[in-house]
C-alpha cells in the first residue's frame, strides 16, 4: 500500500512533480511493483489528480472515502475488509525504494521474536550533522534489540557529552504492519506526542505496540520532502541513466 496525499504541508503537490520524466508517485509505484515481492501494489489517495495519474500509468489506485490525518489511517480504511496478515506501507515520496530494503523489513517477521513484533520498519545511519539537526529528517533511537524507544524531529539522543561516541539514525518511510496493529491504530485517538511531533509511529508507541527496526544501507535513497530533495533526486536519476 502506498498512501498518497496531494496537499503535503512542506511541499504541496510534491508527488506530482517531475522526476526523470515521470511523476514522483509513479516512480514510487513502479519501484515497489518492480520488486515482485507482493501479490498486488495499491496507491491509496484522497486526490483525483493522483488517482488518475496512477490509473493512466497502468497502476491500481483506491480512493479514500473518509478524510485522514495520516497514511496509516488511509491504509487501514482500504484494507479493513481485505483478507491479509501483513500489510506493507511504502511512502509515496520514496521513489528509490529497493527490493533489498523491503526484504529486510519483511524478514523481521521470520525472526525468533516475530510474535512480539506489531510492526517493522527501517532506519539508516546519518553522517551529516546538518541533517541530524534538520526537522525534516525523522530520527529514531532503539534498544539493544532494535525495538524503537522514540521517534523525533529533534536530534536524539541530545549530545550533551560529545566525548561519548554516538550514532544517529534516520527513520525511513517503509513499514510492515500486522493487520490487527493497523486496525487498532485506526481506532485509537491521536495523543499529544504524535500531535506535537507530527510522527504517526508515536501513536503505536504511546499505546504500547512494539516496533522493530532493520538497518538499511541503501545509498541515494532520497525522500522527497522539499524542493531541494527533488533537485537532488533528479541529479541521482540523471546519473543512473548516464
Amino acid at each position: 500500500m502506498i498512501p498518497a496525499r496531494y496537499a503535503a504541508t512542506r511541499f504541496p503537490g510534491k508527488l506530482m512533480q517531475d522526476l526523470g520524466g515521470k511523476s514522483v508517485i509513479v516512480r514510487t509505484y513502479q519501484a515497489t511493483k518492480a520488486t515482485q515481492l507482493f501479490d498486488e501494489v495499491y496507491v491509496v489517495t484522497d486526490s483525483d489528480i493522483i488517482f488518475n495519474e496512477i490509473q493512466t500509468n497502468g497502476g491500481i489506485a483506491i480512493k479514500s472515502i473518509k478524510q485522514h490525518e495520516c497514511g496509516s489511517d488511509r491504509i487501514a480504511e482500504a484494507i479493513e475488509n481485505m483478507d491479509v496478515d501483513i500489510v506493507v506501507n511504502v511512502q509515496g515520496d520514496e521513489p528509490f525504494t529497493t527490493k533489498e530494503d523491503l526484504e529486510k523489513v519483511l524478514n523481521l517477521f521470520e525472526d525468533e521474536d516475530a510474535d512480539q513484533i506489531d510492526l517493522a520498519s527501517l532506519m539508516t545511519k546519518m553522517t551529516d550533522w546538518n541533517e541530524v539537526n534538520d526537522p525534516n529528517f525523522v530520527k529514531v533511537i532503539v534498544n539493544k534489540d532494535n525495538y524503537a524507544l522514540y521517534f523525533s524531529r529533534s536530534p536524539i539522543p541530545y549530545p550533551r557529552d560529545r566525548s561519548i561516541p554516538m550514532e544517529y539514525y534516520e527513520h525511513k518511510g517503509i513499514y510492515a504492519f500486522r493487520k490487527q496493529a493497523l486496525m487498532d491504530f485506526y481506532r485509537w485517538p491521536m495523543r499529544n506526542l504524535e500531535a506535537s511531533e507530527k510522527i504517526e509511529c508515536l501513536r503505536y508507541l504511546e499505546y504500547g505496540k512494539n516496533i522493530k527496526l532493520a538497518i538499511s544501507n541503501t545509498n541515494n535513497a532520497i525522500e522527497i520532502d522539499t524542493p531541494e530533495d527533488l533537485l537532488k533526486a533528479n541529479k541521482v536519476m540523471k546519473g543512473s541513466k548516464e
